[in-house]
């Protein structure tokens, strides 16, 4: 049922804004909602119940498990459209298992809500795919804590009210002494350094943090031990990406049969063709096994079990399928195919830029090797 009201929101509320968006995007008018549609949206989504969809009842949600949040993102991944049912899921699952009552009150339940909007500081520019590498510090001073260091490739930082703040406060090497911290818009020392543009039309900011004071009440979680619950972040991140791989592989896959069965080349259908027939079966096949890896995760995710394994392997297919489904849809359409008039190509550059974030390819690879070899980190 939530999948089938999901479907129908894409086709009468987001498909129809898909031109505007990819026309204003084509023209440097950047990848966007206008303020007035992204109202309509929010508006559209309060009236039909597609809010909170995992936030627990506490705090006003749906309650649903990871499995129902994976069916919604599918569906709206097949509109190249920047909309997200709010909340943000990562952040969310995140505070869940670790802010303290205060935390709860002042900051995760206005976000679960809708009310605020949250980003997320991990890399920086000596430490991207390896975050146990960084070395943003920050040190005690009587009931504050002084942070300093930079942060990049930190998407949504403009609208955030408030940034989850990843940072070295122990001594100890890699995983060991990593805190996370709560730190709020506007705080002092807190600077946007830059706005860095990427392929798909999407942006994300370099942050410097030069004496900026945080209260030791915004430690999310216990200190020093931020590397678990930030694993929990990245997990859900890279479920809900799975699951948008599958939606876009679907829309590529509809564009590229509508254009297959109506395109004659030669006497010949697309259609007819065993190298076009190739291309679908091959999508179909790669998207029945990642929309299953993604049900997998899901369950397991809600069950609290070591995913780990799970979400490497899917993070690596997942993305690396779409990006060939979306290859071979554009091929199928020629020169239609290469146009910014379709969403194809900025679906492409999208699923590109997801083969970095939350993890290279590479990195999963080695990791899914050194647990299956038992070999050392």
């Amino acid at each position: 049922m939530l999948r089938d009201l999901v479907a129908k929101f894409v086709e009468r509320d987001l498909l129809p804004l898909e031109p505007a968006i990819l026309k204003r995007e084509a023209s440097g008018g950047g990848f966007r909602l206008t303020e007035e549609e992204e109202k309509q949206l929010l508006a559209r989504c309060a009236e039909l119940g597609l809010w909170g969809l995992d936030v627990p009842e506490e705090f006003g949600g749906a309650s649903l498990p990871l499995l129902s949040l994976a069916a919604a993102e599918e569906e709206l991944a097949r509109a190249c459209v920047p909309f997200t049912i709010p909340p943000d899921s990562p952040n969310l699952h995140m505070m869940l298992a670790v802010a303290s009552p205060m935390q709860r009150a002042k900051y995760l339940t206005p976000y679960a809500k809708g009310e605020q909007r949250s980003a997320m500081a991990i890399s920086e520019p000596g430490a991207g795919g390896d975050p146990a590498g960084m070395t943003t510090r920050a040190v005690r001073d009587g009931d504050d804590w002084v942070i300093n260091g930079r942060k990049i490739w930190v998407s949504n930082v403009p609208r955030a009210d408030f940034i989850i703040l990843m940072a070295r406060t122990g001594d100890g090497k890699r995983q060991e002494g990593i805190t996370a911290f709560i730190v709020e818009k506007g705080t002092p020392g807190f600077v946007i350094e830059r706005e860095i543009p990427m392929i798909g039309g999407r942006k994300t900011y370099e942050l410097v943090f030069e004496d900026c004071r945080v209260p030791h009440e915004n430690v999310l979680g216990e200190l020093g031990r931020g590397y678990a619950p930030m694993q929990l972040r990245l997990n859900v991140r890279r479920m809900q990406m799975g699951a948008r791989c599958i939606g876009m592989a679907r829309r590529a896959l509809e564009m590229m049969t509508e254009h297959a069965q109506n395109r004659v080349t030669w006497g010949v259908r697309l259609a007819d063709r065993q190298a076009i027939q190739w291309f679908a079966a091959e999508a179909v096949m790669e998207m029945h096994a990642c929309r299953l890896m993604v049900q997998d995760l899901a369950a397991k995710l809600d069950a609290g079990a070591d995913v780990r394994m799970e979400a490497s392997i899917l993070k690596v297919r997942a993305t690396e399928m779409a990006q060939s489904v979306l290859d071979n849809a554009m091929q199928t359409l020629g020169a239609m195919g290469m146009t910014k008039e379709l969403p194809l190509q900025l679906m492409h550059q999208q699923v590109r830029l997801m083969r970095v974030y939350e993890g290279p390819s590479e990195v999963h690879r080695s990791a899914i090797g050194r647990r299956t070899l038992g070999a050392k980190v």
